[in-house]
């Protein structure tokens, strides 16, 4: 494929396929006309988001096919249907000696004697790390896990002293570039919260940052955290901005990878409203910095955990915003192979993906994976249908010359570890020359 990222948008697809050049933005995305001078007396015509030309014949949430963006329509009744082979390979643990640790002169993260270690570098994690692109960074969804003693930590330590200490060792495992920070999610981080974490890592590394459930819940949250009542500030523009956005810009800077809106699961009733919900969304996003008055690299990102979002309108949306789609692996939307068609359609741009659950564990499954995989050291349930799928993407999307963030929790095999290492490796690959036949 070309890896020249400054081809014109249309003349290939991120693996590098012919695909249609699209009219002006204004007629491909459906981007509203310029506003009219009110009439005398009235007021002026209130934004709107823009909309797909091509309409969804079957009335059903769809995704968008492959073929040339905003053309075809595959229903999510077909897109589910395309199941997830049984994952059959074994875990590849890397084997070899124990050599020092990340040699990194400036960074910030050396601990003090009594604090978290980072434990030793393994020579094979050093070199795939050398061998993967520098636009790559791959990361977890966090990092308070006693059970990754050995391989991100060094001797044994609590939950809450990772949680408080671990950020600064973490960062020096030399595959783990990025991680999540999903404390946010139920309480709202100050500037300084968000601070002290860019303090502790270093310049190249980069933060997934969830929005607070506070914006991202259409319904409000009981103790037990099920959603109970209408939430009057679901997707409230000022609230994303004061509570949020304004925050981790002032507190992470330059460091922050992509913030991530992730829209939980709607109720039915909203389901069956979803321009509604377009609206409200559209609204949001475009009272939030552009790209221009953004840190530098900072991403905005949309997850979604309902299918019915994956529509043409869905990606005008996005375009018209500047916004990435965050590549969601969770058993509640379809495959990855059937949200190709998506990415597709948003190319050229960067790459956001959070690897969340394997599918065997259904959409409901958190608690099942949380039993099974208990102090997640050990890769328990490779999938390496949707790892070698997600490597072609990344390495496609490194190629043309745009950014990659990709975060994994150890729900998705069972240790976030071992499945970065996999999956960096895996990445990798799909840029050795090939044998001939």
């Amino acid at each position: 494929m070309s890896s020249d990222p400054t081809l014109p948008m249309g003349q290939v697809d991120l693996f590098g396929q012919p695909m249609a050049t699209p009219a002006s933005p204004a007629r491909a995305s459906g981007a509203p006309r310029a506003a009219t001078a009110p009439m005398a007396g009235g007021t002026a015509p209130r934004p709107q988001r823009p909309k797909a030309t091509r309409p969804d014949a079957s009335g059903q949430g769809s995704l968008i096919t492959q073929d040339d963006g905003l053309a075809g329509m595959v229903s999510i009744a077909d897109a589910h249907a395309d199941a997830d082979a049984t994952a059959d390979a074994r875990s590849d643990r890397d084997a070899g000696d124990v050599t020092g640790k990340r040699t990194d002169p400036q960074s910030p993260q050396r601990r003090r004697r009594g604090g978290v270690q980072a434990a030793p570098a393994l020579d094979t994690d050093v070199a795939l790390a050398s061998a993967l692109s520098p636009r790559i960074r791959i990361g977890t969804s966090s990092w308070s896990y006693p059970g990754w003693q050995g391989q991100v930590w060094a001797g044994e330590h609590s939950e809450s002293t990772l949680s408080r200490q671990g950020l600064a060792a973490y960062a020096q495992h030399p595959l783990l570039r990025a991680v999540g920070i999903d404390r946010g999610f139920y309480q709202s981080l100050t500037a300084s919260q968000f601070e002290r974490y860019a303090n502790l890592v270093p310049d190249d590394f980069r933060f997934t940052v969830k929005a607070p459930s506070a914006v991202t819940d259409a319904l409000v949250r009981a103790e037990d955290g099920r959603g109970r009542e209408g939430n009057v500030a679901f997707l409230d523009p000022a609230l994303a901005l004061g509570s949020f956005v304004e925050p981790a810009f002032e507190g992470l800077g330059g460091k922050i990878g992509a913030l991530v809106f992730q829209i939980s699961p709607l109720p039915l009733d909203m389901l069956a409203r979803m321009p509604e919900q377009l609206d409200r969304l559209w609204a949001m996003l475009k009272a939030l910095p552009a790209p221009a008055g953004r840190p530098t690299g900072a991403l905005m990102a949309v997850e979604v955990r309902d299918a019915e979002w994956l529509t043409p309108d869905f990606v005008a949306l996005l375009r018209d915003t500047g916004t990435c789609y965050c590549l969601g692996l969770h058993p509640k939307l379809p495959p990855i192979q059937a949200q190709l068609p998506l990415l597709r359609a948003l190319w050229p741009g960067p790459l956001v993906a959070r690897w969340n659950m394997h599918r065997q564990h259904g959409p409901y499954g958190y608690e099942d994976a949380e039993k099974r995989y208990g102090r997640y050291d050990q890769m328990l349930d490779p999938d390496p249908e949707t790892r070698a799928t997600l490597a072609k993407v990344m390495h496609a999307t490194a190629e043309a010359g745009h950014e990659v963030l990709v975060t994994i929790s150890n729900h998705a095999e069972g240790s976030a570890p071992y499945s970065a290492r996999a999956l960096a490796q895996a990445v990798i690959e799909r840029g050795l020359p090939r044998a001939e036949p």
